[in-house]
Parts: C-alpha cells; sequence; structure tokens
C-alpha cells in the first residue's frame, strides 16, 4: 500500500524551510561581517584590549570593525581622532 502524497507535504515543507532559516542566517552573519566570516572560537590574542583597540582604529579608519586598510598614511584628521582621553 502506497503512501499519498499530501501526507508527505508537511515533510516537504518542514525541510525547505530549515533550508531557507539556514541560509537566511548566513547571509544575516555574512551582511553584519561586510561580507567576511563570522569570528568564532577567538583565541587569546582577540581576547585582550590591544585586539579591541586595534577593531576600534580599523572602525575609525575604514567606517568597519571588520574593514582595514592598506594605505601608508592615516587620513586627513585622524591624527586627532586619538580613542585616548586626556
Amino acid at each position: 500500500m502506497g503512501v499519498p502524497f499530501e501526507a508527505l507535504l508537511p515533510y516537504g515543507i518542514i525541510i525547505t524551510m530549515f533550508g531557507v532559516s539556514g541560509y537566511g542566517l548566513h547571509y544575516v552573519k555574512r551582511f553584519a561581517n561586510d561580507g567576511k566570516k563570522a569570528r568564532w572560537n577567538r583565541d587569546l590574542w582577540d581576547r585582550l584590549t590591544i585586539s579591541q583597540q586595534m577593531m576600534e582604529r580599523d572602525q575609525r579608519i575604514t567606517g568597519s570593525f571588520r574593514g582595514q586598510s592598506s594605505n601608508h598614511q592615516a587620513p586627513a584628521g585622524f591624527e586627532v581622532s586619538n580613542p585616548w582621553k586626556t
């Protein structure tokens, strides 16, 4: 005796929605990280405060925490945007 296809429709819908939600989560993570892979399993250097300072510096230079610049000179006005307050 065969199984009617109407009984398999909910399983197809569930499997499709798992795929759609997985792809959506992947897209949102990529979009939040400027098209780069999400950071996970950070090592000791990434957990230090120097890493946070470097990410803040990158954010001030490029406008993004994950962005990096290869310019050999700082942009105009960067010399007065020191994060250390006096």
